[in-house]
């Protein structure tokens, strides 16, 4: 068994840990090779672990599953060599159900041969019914090879009795609660579905006279594929030679996407709902500049996810702008720590602070958001040691207080900050100058709702911030979840 995967960001253990990322290709040659490298491009969804899945004419399904970076396994002309063919999908993952430990079975695309032939499938998101599913086909005789939630999706595709492929992966998905994108394929077909509520993002692309489905725009870039739109929430691709086919399957519902992914999980440079991430973050500081206006010197991002709202914060604020954290690009995952005061130093390892900006500054530190704290406090720390004068935060969200189940590994309620302090008490922990939080208006304002917030029927999943759950988490209910805030 090999270890997980370091955290892509420096602080990632007190950060809210991406979902996992989806790619496919059909109609070109050697279409791993393209997925390969767009699932590089989403490195950022999941650095655990990564799988293709390719099927060739005369080859059949083929399939390769590493532990680690694309670019540490998926670069290998040996390896993409046994990968061939026109059609391939693949997936990045960070586990945010079944087991935490690498293991290989868990890594997807899953496989499963029906009696119509192959199909793979990739899943992004998270089953929230998944436990009672898994009970339901163990009794009825399914065998699970993997801890995942998303295996259950096979099992029920291989119970249902539609005449093919695609109609039995409608047929499966009206059983399952949750989040889910996914990108899937069977010998001549690629198809991409979103749950009703289209929580989670998928997108569609066309290069020359082939097809390319991803989670996210930056991806269609990286191999030169044009973006053609959203793949609705509710909606069913079916990709063949003969082009694109679409199916509603599910009842409608209001769309309810998540917020998240504007203040933290895409990139920013990709396009989400036909807005920019980037001008989006830039926006949320300027609204988070304009609620919580400081008197101070220097605006300075928490790298790197802190960047573009602290960009907006100074336009808005009028406070320059200053790189007062610089970030070490090359923290890799092979560093030798052998002694514990060298591991005690591994904050400085990652992030360094401009001593010769900052002395004697009031600065004003910009991040994406807070978690459990730990975080903010080694910061907020390395600032004053530095000599600033004063430490304020500034948070491009507001207070995280409820886990999410829809894909995000989030820590349990009471590793929450928000939910076991009050903002006074949060900063006083922090013990910094000030501590202010964007209102949940101004981040719907800053992700295009000029009102605001409608509190009666909410664009988007913003259950991690509100604690209203557009679906029940049926599964953490049963554990004794209470959605009380809900209620």
């Amino acid at each position: 068994m090999l270890p997980a995967m370091p955290p892509a960001h420096p602080f990632d253990d007190d950060k809210l840990k991406e979902e996992c990322g989806v790619f496919g290709v059909i109609g070109m040659t050697d279409a791993a090779n393209f997925v390969a490298l767009g699932l590089h491009a989403l490195q950022h969804r999941g650095q655990e672990a990564g799988g293709i899945v390719s099927h060739d004419p005369e080859e059949g399904f083929n399939s390769a599953r590493r532990f680690g970076y694309v670019r540490d396994n998926f670069t290998s002309q040996k390896l993409m060599e046994t990968l061939p063919g026109p059609l391939a999908i693949g997936h990045v993952r960070y586990s945010t159900a079944g087991s935490k430990g690498a293991v290989i079975r868990d890594v997807q695309p899953f496989f499963g041969e029906f009696s119509m032939g192959g199909a793979a499938i990739a899943h992004n998101g998270n089953i929230t019914n998944a436990n009672a599913l898994r009970k339901e086909l163990i009794d009825r005789g399914s065998i699970f090879q993997s801890s995942s939630d998303s295996e259950c999706i096979i099992h029920l595709m291989a119970r249902s009795l539609q005449r093919n492929i695609p109609e039995r992966m409608e047929d499966a998905l009206r059983r399952v609660e949750g989040a889910f994108s996914i990108v899937a394929m069977t010998r001549t077909k690629m198809m991409g579905v979103r749950d009703p509520l289209g929580v989670r993002p998928l997108v569609l692309g066309q290069l020359g006279d082939g097809w390319v489905l991803s989670s996210e725009t930056c991806a269609l870039d990286i191999i030169g594929a044009q973006f053609v739109r959203d793949i609705e929430p509710g909606e069913m691709v079916v990709i063949s030679k003969t082009g694109v086919e679409s199916h509603y399957p599910f009842r409608p519902v209001p769309s309810r996407f998540c917020i998240f992914e504007h203040v933290y999980f895409s990139r920013p440079d990709s396009i989400l709902g036909g807005r920019s991430v980037y001008e989006t973050r830039r926006q949320i500081g300027v609204e988070l500049a304009r609620e919580n206006p400081v008197d101070a010197d220097l605006v300075c991002p928490v790298p790197d996810s802190g960047t573009p709202a602290a960009i907006g914060f100074s336009q808005e604020s009028g406070i320059p702008y200053a790189m007062g954290i610089i970030r070490n690009q090359y923290m890799g995952r092979t560093f030798i720590e052998p002694t514990e005061h060298i591991r005690n130093m591994g904050v400085r390892l990652k992030l360094n602070v401009n001593r010769a900006l900052i002395k004697g500054k009031r600065v004003i530190l910009v991040d994406d958001s807070v978690v459990r704290g730990t975080t903010s406090r080694k910061i907020k720390d390395m600032i004053l040691d530095a000599g600033a004068a004063e430490v304020h935060f500034r948070i491009a969200s507001p207070p995280t207080a409820w886990p999410c189940f829809y894909g995000v590994d989030t820590p349990q309620r009471d590793k929450l900050l928000a939910a076991t302090m009050t903002e006074d008490q949060m900063r006083d922990h922090l013990a910094v100058d000030s501590l202010k939080f964007i209102s949940l208006d101004g981040l719907y304002r800053a992700v295009g709702e000029a009102k605001g917030r409608n509190n009666e029927c909410p664009q988007y999943c913003d259950a991690c911030f509100s604690g209203e759950y557009p679906v029940a988490p049926s599964d953490m209910i049963e554990k004794g979840f209470e959605m009380e805030a809900a209620q």
